[in-house]
């Protein structure tokens, strides 16, 4: 599912400023002190670093998590609040593995709303111009 939403997002973000990764790029969340390897990372622009670990981006536009049954309480709860105190952050995708089901978490000002995407639905991502749709996201694990 990553591997299809890194793909998607690379195509739609061509020529924009913004730049998509997979897993391999670390995020720091420096009012927390976290270090994450979402899924999926955003970032527009140049990439701000953490000076005191170079590896770790510190200004992510849009964040995408795929849950695992060992890691969704987590991601769902403690690692989501963290990724809300991200001040260039914008835009979380939660990514359910049981069902056909997206969450969207925008910020709004200073609060966050939150939005559900099911099958045949498509998910609009405001803060980078792009959209996925729910189908095909799940497509290529059903097909595995």
């Amino acid at each position: 599912m990553a591997a299809a939403i890194t793909a998607s997002l690379v195509r739609q973000l061509e020529g924009t400023g913004c730049r998509a990764y997979s897993s391999d790029l670390r995020v720091r969340v420096l009012a927390t002190g976290l270090a994450t390897y979402p899924d999926v990372t955003v970032v527009c622009g140049p990439s701000a670093r953490d000076p005191e670990s170079p590896t770790h981006v510190t200004n992510p536009r849009l964040i995408v998590e795929v849950l695992s049954p060992g890691t969704e309480d987590y991601d769902r709860g403690e690692k989501l609040e963290h990724y809300k105190q991200v001040s260039s952050l914008s835009e979380i995708v939660l990514v359910d593995h049981r069902s056909e089901l997206v969450e969207l978490w925008t910020r709004n000002g200073t609060a966050w709303r939150y939005t559900r995407f099911s099958a045949g639905e498509q998910v609009p991502l405001g803060a980078i111009s792009c959209t996925l749709a729910v189908d095909d996201i799940y497509r290529a694990a059903r097909e595995a």
